[in-house]
């Protein structure tokens, strides 16, 4: 009996449908530097920047986890798309760049088509919504690889700064102040301690009163952007460093910007941590310690800025909710 690529488990044709399916809302990411269509062998960007003296290309690549374990258990892949991108756009973001584009990587066993355009449409949305290109990607459909109905997801993006506007806390000094913007949740990173603490005693589908929602809902919640809060700031002096808090809490991340002779003090409760936390925190029986090692807490960028401009950032910042949780002390 012979056998061809669908039988054993590929399909070309369902790829090059969702290609066609998608187009719609990449188009709506295309910005004047894209030089190309959806379909090619690789994107064109124009590299011209005549608004920057130095220009300075800026680049990171990342996942959303096991948050997509979440997106699966709930049937709901609109956020996680999002959250993607809203995460690369805020590491490169904590960098002083602003982005150009992005790439993606969508690899399943089998391709379910509407769960694939559910998240390949949301990456769009954040594109759109941050100005980014949304350039070309690949979709990968690997029998075997994944169980069904599973997928991975990531993606690379590219920014750029002006290369005397570059952030990278060599500007940072002891006294300097940490402001935090909440976070909107877990974001992208904890989901296997959060999956491990809470699903033995609940569903996705559990309604907690606390939360005022479910708790698929809650930890779907989409990863924040903060590229509008933070950009009008970018061409000041007031910023020496910025902390994009992800995997490894606030204290893990923000030590990779302060400099030799400086300690972070974290007010622990300068803020009122979310409930999702909380509840995790109970249902795991989790320490604090802990706690503030994998999660944000409730604080999902920290900009580091010198005391005489503290007033006027969290004057500007007032609508976000932003708040002190600490200074740049003496090591």
């Amino acid at each position: 009996m012979s056998i061809d690529y669908s039988s054993s488990g590929v399909s070309i044709e369902a790829g090059e449908a969702l290609v066609d399916r998608i187009k719609p809302a990449v188009r709506r990411t295309t910005t004047p530097q894209v030089l190309s269509e959806l379909g090619l062998f690789g994107g064109f960007y124009d590299a011209s920047f005549p608004d920057y003296t130095h220009p300075i290309l800026v680049s990171s690549t990342d996942g959303v986890g096991t948050k997509l374990k979440v997106a699966v258990m709930a049937n709901k892949h609109s956020t996680v798309g999002q959250c993607l991108v809203n995460h690369c756009v805020n590491d490169i973001l904590a960098c002083g760049a602003v982005p150009l584009f992005f790439l993606d990587y969508f690899a399943t066993g089998r391709l379910a088509a509407d769960t694939a355009a559910d998240v390949i449409t949301g990456m769009a949305a954040a594109c759109e919504s941050n100005g980014c290109a949304l350039l070309g990607g690949e979709t990968a459909e690997m029998p075997s690889m994944y169980a069904d109905g599973e997928y991975d997801v990531a993606g690379t993006i590219v920014g750029v700064v002006e290369k005397d506007r570059i952030i990278n806390g060599k500007r940072i000094g002891v006294g300097d102040v940490l402001i935090g913007l909440p976070s909107t949740g877990l974001h992208t990173n904890g989901y296997s301690l959060a999956r491990a603490a809470l699903f033995p005693t609940y569903s996705v589908d559990t309604f907690i009163d606390e939360l005022g929602t479910t708790i698929g809902e809650a930890l779907l919640a989409v990863h924040r952007s903060y590229l509008a809060d933070i950009r009008p700031l970018l061409q000041t002096n007031m910023i020496h460093g910025l902390s994009h808090i992800t995997g490894g809490g606030i204290v893990g991340n923000t030590s990779r910007i302060v400099q030799p002779g400086q300690a972070l003090d974290i007010d622990w409760s300068a803020w009122t941590v979310p409930p999702i936390f909380k509840l995790i925190q109970q249902a795991g029986d989790v320490s604090d310690a802990e706690m503030r090692k994998v999660f944000n807490l409730g604080i999902g960028m920290i900009a580091v800025v010198p005391e005489h401009a503290a007033q006027s950032v969290l004057t500007q910042w007032s609508e976000q909710g932003a708040v002190v949780v600490g200074t740049i002390a003496a090591a």
